[in-house]
């Protein structure tokens, strides 16, 4: 059985068009001694609502209209340990009527190439019906600028 090496190495700071500072925790850490896989999950989603709450643009508790993921995927190519300080890059790779996929981007700050790199896609819903709906134009307007051609 032939094994494939399509693997794409870790992007660069360039594939991103910002970046979120955050602190890795003690808690982060798994027995291995480096972030845990989730982690990079958990670090992905609140770099994602950090910008849209930064913006003015969700409130998690009351806003009508919320972003749900509905797919999400992670490649790791380096390890992260706590107190390893992290930047998420965040650019958007796709917009459509009622959803975003973001291209997120771990690194060690300062770091030229991600620890790990993913996707995660939100879908725009009524909260109280949780039926799609169209992406608010605020927010696709935020979206707009992390478009990276």
């Amino acid at each position: 059985m032939a094994v494939s090496s399509d693997r794409q190495g870790p992007p660069d700071r360039a594939a991103f068009a910002r970046f979120v500072p955050l602190a890795t925790r003690w808690s982060d850490n798994d027995a291995y001694g480096h972030l845990n896989n989730v982690v990079y999950y958990s670090l992905f989603d609140t770099a994602v609502n950090a910008l849209l709450i930064d913006a003015g643009l969700l409130d998690p508790t009351t806003s009508p209209i919320v972003g749900i993921v509905v797919e999400t995927s992670c490649r790791y190519y380096s390890s992260l340990t706590y107190p390893d300080l992290a930047e998420v890059g965040v650019a958007v790779e796709h917009l459509g009527k009622s959803s975003v996929r973001y291209h997120l981007g771990v690194f060690k700050a300062g770091a030229p190439v991600a620890a790990a790199a993913g996707r995660f896609t939100h879908v725009y819903v009524d909260r109280e019906t949780n039926r799609p709906f169209p992406i608010p134009e605020g927010h696709r307007e935020l979206m707009e600028t992390l478009v990276v051609s």
